[in-house]
């Protein structure tokens, strides 16, 4: 049941003699230390956590959809005057739809409206605004003033205050609604034990058990919640079960995989007998069953949707038989805990749940390959995008006379990698790059170096490519590997130009010839870290030549910061290119 002693009616003002009173679902918790005040209706299974301060006192009402989370310090609170249009068509100073995060510090000041499934990191402000549904806004941003279109990705430190920013966003990926999924889990695993802490039959059940069995101190906390009438197994830790109940409350299959240590290197997992539960009690032993039977191997498990894509990937054991139900989560951009990205961009953090330091911990490779790379083959393909790799020797590289490797003709990201990986093995000292093509129209659509000569991994030319927000400059497939032969005009200028690399000359022609706009910006170190890029200006150019005569000038001009180079689609309004290429 809910703490009421921290729920008060509106008080009486000039504006409002309403002394309306909150409205709480009794399946929801709101702790003592937080407060909630006046019109707010707070919907089912929702967690308001201490030192919350829910007011409307001033404008109102509120509205908290169901498994939603209000995290430590958030305050919420709105204008006398200014409402927003909630999705039941009525009127709110502040709505905020199901499962959505509100993280702590956040502050949410209506007129504002935050739509569902979305993620409001730590210490950011909302503020006479709209986020809509799917959105993930990072640490320390600021939204004021603009709509913010669905599935949308605010990085850490922005300031997002014209519509033109707020249209310019990248598309929040896959990685990142499994991370906001995952948070809502927690918290509904939060909710649970603060209910029955907060019940004296189910804390007194937990307490006995921990005093008569010693292995389940030793093993993982293994406990029963009596108020469900839900027995949990012993292999299994808490936090697993409330994974597999999360999934099963929002309609997710579960499936689970196994791999000896040998083949998890290379990612070659197989699959566990299919389980078809319908109760949490049928998942717990056909998940124990598992574990069981593949005794000292890594077992991972997750969900699948009805577009039978993953949610949720996690390692829960490894060759030594030990649960870990809190091992990496497969594809997390950012840890629970929440430290933010890097520069704006959709930088891989390593998760704190398990095997820290890893690049990737599913088994993707044998380290050769950086995490950049994986997340710019995971975009691709996620994308319906095929992969392919070329290589060529030092002599033949200033001639772009380049040769294809091994054709790849899976979509498995653990495929592609071991095949992507092979190559660099067999052409060790020469230079290998990563190549996206559109089935569709036949084209490539993106070509990074990843290794130069004496396998030096390199995922970019002059500093690594920032981000991968979309696919980059599609160019035909035939003018980029004859470049540097059949253009002397690129030639000439690349050899006379110090500051540009042949790769970056090579953007510039594509962007160019694509009819692409171009532009600059840079930020200097300390504001790097918050990803506060300031613009150099568009750049008016008809060729490549101007196009880098301009960019030169624009290194000279921040010599001692980051600069970046920018593609933008005019007819699509969207970046498709953002590129590092000078650093302090």
């Amino acid at each position: 049941m809910a703490v009421r002693s921290a729920v008060e009616a509106a008080p009486p003002t000039p504006w409002s003699k309403n002394l309306a009173e909150p409205n709480i679902d009794a399946t929801a918790f709101v702790h003592s230390f937080s407060h909630i005040i006046g019109d707010v209706e707070i919907g089912a299974n929702v967690i308001i956590a201490p030192g919350t301060s829910v007011r409307a006192d001033e404008g109102t009402p509120f509205y908290i959809g169901e498994n939603t989370n209000l995290q430590d310090g958030v305050v919420m609170h709105g204008l006398e005057q200014g409402r927003v249009i909630g999705d039941n068509k009525k009127e709110y100073s502040v709505w905020v739809g199901k499962d959505t995060c509100i993280t702590h510090m956040a502050l949410i000041h209506g007129p504002c409206y935050v739509g569902n499934n979305c993620f409001i990191g730590f210490r950011s402000t909302v503020f006479n605004a709209r986020i809509g549904d799917g959105c993930i806004v990072m640490m320390h941003a600021l939204i004021q003033d603009v709509e913010i279109p669905p599935g949308k990705y605010v990085p850490s430190g922005a300031i997002i205050t014209s519509q033109q920013q707020a249209d310019r966003l990248p598309d929040v990926q896959s990685e990142d609604k499994e991370f906001a999924h995952h948070v809502v889990g927690i918290n509904q695993s939060l909710r649970a034990g603060y209910l029955c802490a907060a019940d004296t039959k189910c804390i007194t059940t937990i307490r006995n058990e921990s005093k008569s069995s010693s292995q389940s101190q030793n093993n993982g906390f293994s406990f029963a919640f009596e108020r469900d009438n839900e027995v949990l197994g012993n292999k299994l830790g808490a936090e697993t079960v409330e994974q597999l109940r999360y999934l099963l409350e929002q309609g997710f299959k579960i499936g689970t995989e196994h791999v000896d240590q040998r083949r998890f290197r290379t990612g070659s997992w197989a699959s566990c007998s299919p389980i078809e539960a319908r109760s949490i009690q049928d998942a717990i032993a056909a998940l124990e069953l598992c574990l069981v039977e593949h005794s000292g191997e890594y077992v991972r498990l997750f969900g699948i949707d009805k577009g039978r894509r993953r949610v949720l990937e996690t390692i829960i054991q490894r060759p030594d038989g030990a649960a870990t139900p809190s091992a990496t989560t497969v594809g997390f951009k950012a840890p629970a805990t929440g430290y933010g990205s890097n520069g704006g961009s959709h930088s891989n953090v390593s998760s704190t749940y398990g095997n820290a330091g890893a690049s990737y911990s599913n088994g993707n490779g044998s380290g050769r390959i950086n995490s950049e790379t994986v997340e710019q083959i995971r975009s691709l393909l996620s994308s319906g995008y095929r992969i392919g790799t070329e290589h060529v020797d030092e002599r033949r590289f200033r001639t772009g006379s380049w040769q294809s490797c091994q054709p790849i003709e899976s979509t498995s990201a653990n495929d592609v990698i071991s095949a992507l990986e092979d190559c660099m093995v067999n052409h060790q000292g020469d230079y290998v790059r990563l190549i996206g093509i559109d089935p569709k129209a036949k084209r490539r659509i993106l070509e990074t170096i990843i290794q130069r000569p004496g396998g030096a991994v390199a995922p970019s030319s002059n500093g690594a490519s920032k981000s991968f927000a979309a696919p980059a400059v599609s160019a035909p497939a035939t003018s980029y590997s004859s470049s540097y032969s059949s253009s002397s005009k690129s030639s000439s200028y690349s050899s006379s130009s110090s500051r540009l690399s042949p790769e970056v000359i090579d953007h510039l022609r594509q962007l160019t010839a694509g009819g692409y706009k171009i532009s600059a910006e840079h930020v200097d170190e300390r504001r790097f870290r918050t990803g506060s890029w300031q613009t150099c200006g568009q750049i008016q150019a008809n060729s490549e030549r101007d196009a880098a005569a301009a960019l030169e000038g624009f290194l000279s001009e921040y010599q001692g910061e980051y600069v970046r180079l920018i593609g933008i689609d005019p007819k699509a309004k969207r970046r498709i290119l953002e590129l590092i290429i000078q650093r302090p």
